[in-house]
């Protein structure tokens, strides 16, 4: 009897393959283009097999930490270490000397990542839709006349 293709993907050496893809930013339907499935078929095999579907959320976790860790430098700013070569060469065009050249630079905080940090870490304090609650009673003497005039006795208080 012939082995389903989903069997191939449930043993160790499949679970690490849709990992790793995960974790480079495949998409999943790049995943199931490169199973060789219908996207379709990978959302069944997710719901049906749960190994399938954890190694693929581990994959994506590992890259969403990556990302909220970069994101994060960005917004605080950090220190970088540039690092380049400097050839000479004689009028033959052969190395005379190499020199590696090494120098820190301070990469300022981005104000976009701040932020965008800030509006997901706090909303409560920097989302731009803030929430007004308001109490109280409000009148409005020319509302209750146009009211009155169409028949209305005003508003219920």
């Amino acid at each position: 009897m012939a082995k389903g293709k989903y069997e191939k993907w449930l043993e160790p050496d499949g679970l690490i393959l849709l990992e790793g893809w995960a974790r480079d930013g495949l998409s999943k339907e790049q995943i199931a283009h490169n199973i060789g499935i219908n996207v379709k078929t990978l959302y069944d095999w997710e719901q049906k097999y749960p190994p399938i579907c954890n190694a693929i959320k581990k994959g994506k976790e590992v890259v969403a930490y990556e990302v909220e860790n970069a994101l994060y430098k960005r917004a605080l700013g950090f220190e970088a270490e540039e690092v380049t070569t400097e050839v000479r060469k004689d009028a033959k065009g052969n190395t005379i000397e190499k020199h590696v050249k090494r120098v820190k630079k301070q990469v300022a905080p981005d104000t976009g990542a701040a932020i965008f940090l800030l509006k997901n870490l706090r909303p409560d304090m920097w989302r731009e839709k803030q929430i007004i609650k308001h109490e109280g009673e409000m009148h409005s003497p020319k509302l209750d006349d146009i009211m009155t005039q169409l028949g209305g006795d005003g508003l219920d208080e």
